[in-house]
């Protein structure tokens, strides 16, 4: 056990935790500004805090590119930090989110089912063209069966597709290696 507990004091892991840990806070806060300022916070609406992700990465990066590595970044390392930074806050915003939606208003989940459904039957034409009437109809029937567990693996799925391409892009960016020859004086 104790070995295993000694895998997190990795500066790679601790300070990527830590980071996840506080994106996941400063997303559902911007979720509960959202709710405060009386805008249904799921949905479209929530979308921007994907910046608080982007930023959280490239500041962890940064940070353990200059204090742990010593100015040194390898490829590898950048993508770890990003996806564990990403994933850590995806899973503490979907469940806090969750807890808020279940125990403390439960009026934003069926607000956010509602403006859902309305969304279909308002773009109906355009939808049954595309999709076809059956695929409409189980389109609106998953709207029914939603429940708000669902909102976890939503959060953590839309946060992984999501990050692809800046996870990349700040990897290689902060990128820094030493180009010394190993046996050169």
């Amino acid at each position: 056990m104790k070995q295993f507990l000694e895998m997190f004091a990795h500066p790679l892991l601790k300070w990527s935790l830590l980071a996840g840990l506080i994106t996941g806070i400063l997303c559902f806060f911007y979720f509960l500004a959202l709710y405060f300022i009386g805008i249904t916070p799921l949905g479209n609406h929530k979308v921007p805090d994907f910046g608080i992700h982007i930023i959280m990465m490239v500041a962890t990066v940064w940070y353990y590119r200059k204090r742990v590595g010593q100015g040194l970044l390898h490829l590898w390392e950048g993508l770890t930090i990003c996806y564990v930074v990403n994933t850590v806050g995806a899973i503490i915003t979907g469940w806090l989110i969750y807890f808020f939606v279940e125990y403390i208003d439960p009026s934003v989940f069926t607000n956010y089912l509602a403006e859902m459904a309305a969304l279909l039957t308002s773009t109906k034409s355009q939808l049954v063209e595309k999709l076809g009437e059956a695929e409409y109809a189980v389109l609106l029937q998953s709207i029914k069966t939603t429940r708000p567990g669902d909102l976890i693996t939503d959060e953590l799925s839309k946060k992984t597709v999501l990050a692809v391409l800046p996870v990349l892009i700040i990897s290689l960016i902060f990128r820094r290696q030493d180009i010394s020859a190993p046996n050169q004086k």
